[in-house]
């Protein structure tokens, strides 16, 4: 039976579940609070169903409770971070505060940060930067998981990237999106369902085409838009990797391990938009390519057209009424952290669904 809770209920657990773990509590809560937004943009193969990872790793050491990131360089525009293992989430805020902070004294700014963790969502700290005036690219690598156009062993990460700009009155435009037909998370999410994946999504470890998720986990994600993907991919770990000075390629290692240093690097790009435009007649630019999009008329079967983020938007604006979803798997798998770490589970609302599972009429 799926339980509901509610969005501060479930952000309160996470947090107190990740400090009990030895991470102060500022870092605890923006890990939970990561997770949880993904939750509300309608993505829980980003959200809790992670949280237990995370957890793992830092209970095993591979990840440090407390970030102590170190400067390897700095020269003003751009800056080189050692994350030496600190969770991704911590990393990649900060890398937002000094990437935002130097382009606004040098125009653009690029930090990047070596030995760090899987961040979660991309697009949580880029909009972070878009709403102080930037537009930010912000790219990471990732453990292995397709394999190179024309083979059949996994060597390639998804390598996710995300880009957001201010939108003006529409709010911030962003897109996220990993270099794979799927983001891994969405088919561990269907494992944890027990639902089949559609076809194009992965294949197994022989290289066939598998809608079985658990075959997927174990074998290769497709690339998306085929040699394309994989091309994107491949160079998205040459800035996020090879140039920043962290693992790459087959030495990653992805949040799914308990054990084993990461090396995730990321490469966060900042343009402060005073730089290059005022801000407002931007904004007014923004609006019209947002009206011109919107007004498209639509093909047969769709009700409206959507620009880049505007579908999470909406989707967090319902969930915060209706709360957070969560299938049985992650369930089970949040109450061994309540039983480890003796902090209370959230209690579950009854919503009608709930209410008819337990009394079918």
């Amino acid at each position: 039976m799926p339980y509901t809770v509610g969005v501060a209920d479930l952000l309160e657990f996470a947090a107190s579940g990740t400090e009990a773990h030895g991470v102060p509590p500022a870092d605890a809560h923006l890990l939970a609070d990561t997770l949880v937004t993904a939750e509300l943009w309608g993505h829980p193969s980003h959200g809790m169903l992670r949280l237990p990872w995370y957890l793992s790793r830092i209970a095993s050491g591979a990840t440090a409770a407390v970030a102590a990131p170190e400067v390897v360089s700095d020269n003003g525009a751009v800056l080189v971070v050692d994350g030496r293992d600190g969770l991704g989430q911590v990393l990649t805020d900060r890398a937002v505060t000094w990437g935002v902070q130097r382009a606004r004294r040098h125009g653009i700014s690029a930090v990047a940060v070596r030995d760090s963790g899987h961040f979660g969502t991309a697009a949580y700290f880029t909009r972070k930067a878009a709403e102080q005036g930037c537009v930010a690219l912000l790219a990471t690598n990732a453990s292995p998981a397709m394999a190179p156009w024309g083979g059949r062993e996994k060597r390639i990460g998804t390598n996710p990237w995300s880009i957001a700009a201010p939108g003006g009155r529409y709010g911030t435009v962003v897109m996220d999106i990993a270099n794979t037909a799927v983001a891994r998370g969405k088919i561990y999410h269907a494992k944890e369902r027990g639902e089949a994946i559609p076809d194009g999504w992965a294949a197994d470890a022989d290289g066939a085409p598998t809608t079985d998720p658990r075959r997927a986990v174990e074998g290769l994600i497709l690339p998306m838009a085929g040699h394309k993907g994989y091309a994107i991919s491949f160079m998205f770990d040459v800035l996020a990797g090879v140039l920043t000075g962290s693992a790459f390629g087959s030495a990653v290692v992805g949040p799914y391990r308990p054990t084993g240093r990461s090396g995730v690097g990321h490469l966060l790009i900042c343009v402060d938009i005073r730089s290059m435009a005022d801000p407002a007649e931007f904004a007014e630019r923004m609006e019209v390519l947002i009206e011109e999009t919107k007004s498209t008329p639509t093909a047969p079967g769709a009700e409206e057209i959507f620009v880049p983020g505007e579908p999470e938007t909406r989707t967090a604006e319902r969930l915060r009424t209706e709360g957070i979803t969560l299938v049985d798997d992650t369930w089970a798998s949040l109450a061994r952290i309540a039983d480890a770490t003796a902090v209370p589970l959230p209690t579950p609302t009854l919503t009608l669904a709930s209410i008819t599972q337990e009394f079918p009429a």
